[in-house]
């Protein structure tokens, strides 16, 4: 990991809830954006951030999310997720997120991500795939 990144970093990121980021089992007329859906969008967003600041065949994976949802957003609409650099432990890095939409906030809680070398990563993880036994 580059040097740079400092408690304080922030970021943002606007997106429109679509279709595929709501729920659909409460019926046509309360598609809102799914709790998992904006925690992926949490993630992704962290992890774009991060990218700048990583070595090349660096990236980062997410080890912990915490977020209460408290607003229901409905399809079609604007979420403003916030980031911002809480903690820096080594190769972890912790944030605070925030989501709000045009009504309210919708979403606070902390993000943590630890940063890894690829290779390194791809070799565990095949290793790990040839000892586990074939699926039936």
């Amino acid at each position: 990991m580059k040097n740079g990144l400092q408690l304080g970093a922030n970021c943002a990121r606007t997106l429109t809830v679509d279709r595929q980021r709501t729920i659909d089992f409460l019926g046509e007329s309360l598609r809102i954006y799914a709790t998992p859906e904006l925690v992926r969008d949490i993630e992704q967003t962290c992890l774009d951030f991060l990218q700048g600041f990583l070595d090349d065949g660096e990236s980062s994976v997410g080890a912990e999310v915490s977020v209460q949802h408290t607003g229901a957003t409905p399809l079609g609409g604007e979420v403003r997720i916030h980031a911002e650099v809480t903690a820096i432990d080594g190769r972890s890095v912790t944030f605070s997120v925030t989501a709000d939409d045009a009504v309210e906030r919708v979403c606070s809680g902390t993000h943590r991500r630890f940063v890894v070398d690829v290779e390194r990563l791809r070799a565990r993880v095949q290793k790990k795939t040839a000892s586990m036994p074939a699926a039936a």
